[in-house]
């Protein structure tokens, strides 16, 4: 099987060729394309750390095949601040909050929250953890991802 797979990458249009069905996305973002940001921790949908946005909604890496992202528009980490331009508003307010502890939970909890401030963008603290749901820190740190999620949402 070989499939050539379109699609938006952090803004810019970028083709893969996919020469195995189960090759997921987390593998192409990291090994072909570069993008380290996202993480591989479980590889079986557990831990969140690999998690990305396809069309807005965060989906765990791992568990998507490469070949469905065709057509779709997925951001990384990597692509909420591009090229030195300034940090996402999620991303200062994990930094401001220190939202983090090792970091490598911290791409998949900023991009579940990113994905909820798109369509909600005055969450209450229960749609804070609904969003979070899956994405897990090891170093206990959940009480200031929760004030960083908190402090994302103030104007």
């Amino acid at each position: 099987m070989t499939l050539t797979v379109d699609f938006t990458l952090d803004g810019a249009a970028t083709s893969i060729t996919v020469t195995e069905a189960a090759i997921t996305l987390l593998d192409i973002l990291r090994q072909q394309l570069g993008k380290t940001g996202t993480r591989a921790g479980c590889r079986n949908g557990d831990c969140g750390a690999c998690t990305v946005l396809i069309d807005g909604e965060a989906y765990k890496s791992c568990l998507v095949p490469a070949w469905r992202v065709t057509g779709t528009t997925v951001e990384t980490i990597q692509g909420l601040a591009p090229n030195g331009e300034p940090l996402h508003p999620v991303q200062q307010a994990f930094r401001n909050e220190d939202g983090f502890q090792c970091g490598f939970c911290l791409a998949g909890s900023v991009l579940c929250l990113v994905s909820l401030l798109r369509t909600n963008p005055d969450p209450t603290d229960q749609s804070i953890v609904d969003s979070l749901v899956g994405n897990l820190c090891r170093c206990t740190g959940y009480q200031q991802i929760m004030t960083a999620a908190r402090a994302a949402t103030d104007p």
